[in-house]
């Protein structure tokens, strides 16, 4: 099915049972709610199905099924690569499907599929557990867990998908199904980190872990001159901290609020956040050196906090509508020389959101057997996140290029691997970057299993050997 000519000019007419909200073009409202973050996407759905349950997907992914309809599934809308939408088909909006419900004694929580991050933490924080999720807190459960999912807690507990229990799908032929060690186990494999080609998932269980609800967390900045001698330090250290320490280093615009010194407020500057998952005591001693001996930092935020404060710490830098364009490559290590490309063209920074980011990772990540999920690249121990973002369309071969020259630089230091959630680019050779070619070539099989007519298409497409219009039987 192509998305460019699978599209339909008459009205799209669903069930007269189905019980969500209807857009169309034209309706009020209908160009909010095809808005996604990234401002360079710009389709148009013949139909937007906000569900408010099972039923209502299960209707949805028949109809497109059946009318040979492209068909889209959206929770947060964070997908930069704008698979959150379609042009002349059909989107599925999943954010009115809300609700967790946390089992403090099994430590378990099961999220329904319109849930978001920030939402999900402040009910299972009510009970001091949590489990690796989104570093924004308006990212949605699902495309996250399903793409993988790094988040704060991951060098101790794993991936957001290493912690998902089971899943509740709507597949192709309209059948709901539970995905589990138990039922389906190969679908469950599948759906941690094989991204949306399975079918709709419409609640999550995770597994819970104690933590909070404070925690030892926050932000130091420096100098964007010192960054090269800092991030060399904060390499040495971060390699020697336990598991329950989180950190990435990031190249940015300092806001313009009070806590900046008015000097370097709109200036570029290197910043190092952490968090440590663990007894305060223990965390403000692994820290310290963030504080005291790793450069002098003209910020200071680092101390006790709620966990759900803390992760709120980036969302300011994640503002809806402006122009998006991200890479995720694994790094083999961080040498001195990744380091000076690093801030090279960091320092090259000049839009307020624009980002060049470097993720920590091992501990429990790489811990986890290769093959015990579709995630992949698992012994990379960090990777490096170029964001750019920016509003001026005129600007938009100025922020690609700046992207693509530093991928050129820091091109030595990566694996070749790359993670597909932050990815922008979703070619084929793209998305076969994502995996080994021997987990892809088990991701294919699944999708023939599951959705051999290629129905979930709109994602980082896995593209079954003999597509058809036939569903699983």
């Amino acid at each position: 099915m192509d998305e460019s000519t699978a599209t339909t000019t008459a009205p799209i007419e669903l069930d007269a049972t189905f019980q969500g909200l209807q857009f169309r073009p034209g309706d009020d409202g209908y160009d909010e709610e095809r808005a996604l973050y990234n401002g360079m996407i710009d389709k148009r759905p013949a139909l937007i199905a906000r569900c408010s349950g099972v039923a209502d997907v299960v209707d949805a992914v028949s109809h497109a099924r059946d009318h040979e309809l492209p068909l889209a599934v959206r929770c947060g809308g964070h997908s930069v690569a704008g698979n959150g939408s379609c042009e002349g088909g059909i989107l599925i909006d999943l954010s009115g499907m809300k609700g967790v419900h946390v089992d403090p004694e099994a430590r378990r929580a099961r999220a329904n599929a319109g849930v978001l991050w920030g939402e999900f933490d402040r009910e299972t924080q009510l009970f001091g557990l949590a489990t690796p999720g989104g570093r924004m807190t308006t990212t949605g459960v699902g495309g996250f867990t399903l793409g993988g999912g790094y988040g704060w807690l991951s060098a101790k507990h794993g991936l957001a998908c290493d912690n998902l229990i089971s899943a509740q799908v709507v597949v192709a032929d309209g059948r709901v199904v539970t995905a589990s060690s138990e039922e389906n186990a190969d679908l469950l494999w599948g759906l941690r980190g094989g991204g949306g080609n399975f079918g709709v998932v419409t609640s999550y269980e995770f597994q819970l872990h104690e933590l909070g609800p404070i925690v030892m967390a926050g932000l130091v900045m420096h100098p964007i001159e010192n960054a090269r001698a800092v991030v060399r330090a904060w390499r040495d250290w971060a390699e020697g901290t336990p598991e329950e320490v989180g950190t990435v280093a990031a190249i940015l615009v300092a806001p313009r609020e009070p806590f900046i010194p008015p000097e370097f407020q709109g200036q570029v500057v290197l910043a190092i956040l952490a968090m440590y998952a663990g007894l305060l005591e223990e965390g403000e001693e692994i820290l310290r050196p963030l504080k005291e001996r790793i450069g002098a930092p003209v910020v200071d935020l680092i101390g006790p906090m709620p966990y759900t404060a803390f992760q709120t710490i980036v969302d300011p830098f994640s503002p809806k509508g402006w122009l998006n364009y991200h890479r995720g490559e694994q790094l083999s290590a961080l040498p001195d020389e990744a380091v000076d490309a690093l801030v090279e063209y960091g320092e090259r920074i000049t839009s307020p959101m624009s980002q060049s980011v470097i993720l920590r990772h091992g501990g429990a990540i790489s811990r986890i057997p290769e093959d015990a999920t579709a995630a992949s690249h698992r012994d990379a121990p960090y990777m490096w996140h170029p964001i750019a973002a920016w509003t001026d369309a005129a600007d938009t071969g100025h922020w690609i290029r700046w992207v693509d020259d530093a991928s050129a630089a820091m091109a030595p230091f990566t694996t070749g691997g790359l993670y597909l959630n932050f990815e922008s680019d979703q070619r084929d050779a793209h998305v076969r970057a994502g995996f080994s070619p021997e987990k892809y070539a088990r991701l294919v099989a699944l999708k023939n299993k599951y959705d051999p007519g290629n129905l979930f298409h709109i994602n980082q497409n896995i593209v079954p050997t003999a597509p058809s219009a036939a569903s699983v039987a």
